[in-house]
């Protein structure tokens, strides 16, 4: 006697009763939606519009339409500040990604020791910036391990940090410092995940450590090298913590960056309307970098 199998209940709901449902669900998340979203985008828009006022903490504000703009336009110390940072950008962002790319090349393997040299290449991530901005002072002063080292060189002993020319290098060095550690992790999760088949046939074929590095390791980084190098700029962009630590801006504003200027705009002076024009320009200058390298880096991801 054939069987004939009862059939089941379908556990998912459809039409009509399901729609509700779903609606239902979506109003009880929609005030934690609405909250997230006024925190997340309400200071950015806030900022926007501010940058056409002329607001200040004793004045209020008046619309004034794109005159913050022009006032920024014709202000030398913001094209001082665009410069210094741009040039702090262009050293510390290819500095921190070569040496992110050299330590999990390095840790890539499981070795006697391997995680205890992960970690500590990560312990700078984690440190307070100004605390270690404040050790770096007394490193780069005159006198100190550096001044000393470099005077072995045959290089002037006096403190880089009072020094036009070699404050930014100095600053470079403390950023990469605080920020290579991050890359490692992310570069070094991405290279655990490339086949070990493929080294070994480029073992078999005689390549050699650089042609393995160039045409096997490199290409399946470049989706993590896209990453870094967007979150890099943006870290490297908005640079403030050291600057005002180590160095205030100076010497003659030679270390004065955006993010600065921002500052004394506004909690120094309390232009607020021109310190949100900075932001805005900032956020400008970030965001075409950024498409700039998705076209270089990313177009093909």
């Amino acid at each position: 006697m054939a069987v004939v199998a009862e059939p089941t209940r379908r556990s998912r709901r459809s039409g009509p009763q399901a729609r509700r449902e779903a609606r239902i669900g979506l109003l009880f998340v929609l005030p934690c939606f609405l909250v997230f979203l006024a925190f997340r985008f309400g200071p950015g828009v806030a900022g926007v519009l501010m940058s056409f006022t002329d607001y200040s903490l004793t004045d209020g504000g008046n619309f004034i339409g794109l005159d913050n703009f022009t006032r920024l336009w014709d202000d030398p110390l913001f094209w001082q500040a665009l410069k210094v940072t741009v040039w702090y950008t262009a050293l510390a962002v290819p500095g921190t990604l070569a040496v992110s790319i050299a330590l999990a090349l390095l840790t890539r393997r499981a070795f006697r020791g391997s995680k205890l040299f992960r970690s500590l290449f990560f312990l700078p991530v984690v440190t307070s910036l100004v605390l270690a901005a404040t050790v770096f002072v007394w490193i780069f002063s005159t006198g100190g391990p550096w001044s000393t080292m470099t005077s072995w060189l045959g290089m002037s002993d006096s403190s880089w940090l009072t020094d036009d020319t070699l404050v930014i290098p100095a600053l470079v060095i403390v950023g990469i410092w605080s920020r290579f550690g991050y890359g490692m992790l992310i570069l070094l999760a991405r290279m655990q995940d490339i086949p070990r088949e493929l080294e070994e046939a480029a073992l078999t074929d005689g390549a050699g450590p650089f042609q393995r590095f160039r045409y096997l390791i490199l290409p399946q980084l470049r989706p993590a090298l896209f990453f870094l190098a967007v979150i890099e700029t943006t870290a490297s962009f908005q640079v403030f913590d050291t600057v005002y630590t180590m160095t205030g801006g100076g010497p003659a504003n030679s270390s004065y960056t955006l993010v600065t200027q921002l500052y004394d705009a506004g909690f120094k002076y309390f232009d607020l309307g021109y310190a949100a024009t900075i932001g805005v320009a900032l956020f400008v200058l970030t965001l075409v970098v950024a498409v700039i390298q998705r076209l270089v880096i990313g177009k093909d991801q």
